[in-house]
């Protein structure tokens, strides 16, 4: 079956969808990942994506499929390792309708043109928990596992990060420029 995939930012419009998709997302983590969920995250989060056009979602059929911010840095999860010359992924959330699509290969594919246009070098990732599954997942769509490690300094974080073992991610682009 062809679907017709497109990507876009997100509106304000769709925030209502999107805290829907977060909230199904971290039901499916406490399911298959207990202990790495989600917690509800702070609606000024997602306006500020949203209005900095930050916030994308992927739509098959009029249907929201899928969702996703970026950054370009990201020095509290990154710490050290933070370059300044990176797109960061974050909150890839998808629409129970549509699991088993592969999305993360999509967004890989747009990110790496997105960030090619802006002279972006690498496009990074990272989950909480050492979920071998998901490490997997994210190598056979062209991610380097960089490893895991403990963030020093949460506070400006997210709940889900405090305490957790952070798996990193990386895909550089240098030998595509």
């Amino acid at each position: 079956m062809n679907l017709t995939v497109s990507i876009t930012n997100s509106n304000i419009e769709d925030l209502s969808e999107i805290f829907t998709l977060y909230r199904l997302a971290t039901e499916f983590q406490k399911i298959k990942f207990p202990g790495n969920c989600w917690p509800t995250f702070k609606e000024k989060l997602i306006v500020n994506e949203i209005n900095e056009n930050r916030q994308f979602k992927l739509i098959i059929e009029n249907k929201i499929a899928c969702i996703w911010a970026i950054t370009f840095n990201d020095v509290d999860i990154w710490e050290d390792k933070e370059n300044n010359c990176s797109l960061y992924i974050h909150r890839i959330a998808t629409n129970p309708e549509f699991r088993g699509n592969n999305f993360v290969e999509t967004i890989v594919d747009w990110a790496k043109k997105f960030a090619l246009d802006k002279n972006i070098s690498f496009i990074r990732l990272d989950t909480c928990g050492k979920n071998d599954r998901l490490i997997k997942h994210y190598k056979n769509c062209g991610f380097n596992f960089l490893g895991v490690k403990k963030l020093k300094n949460t506070f400006k974080l997210p709940l889900h990060y405090h305490n957790a073992d952070v798996c990193f991610f990386e895909i550089s682009l240098k030998q595509e420029l």
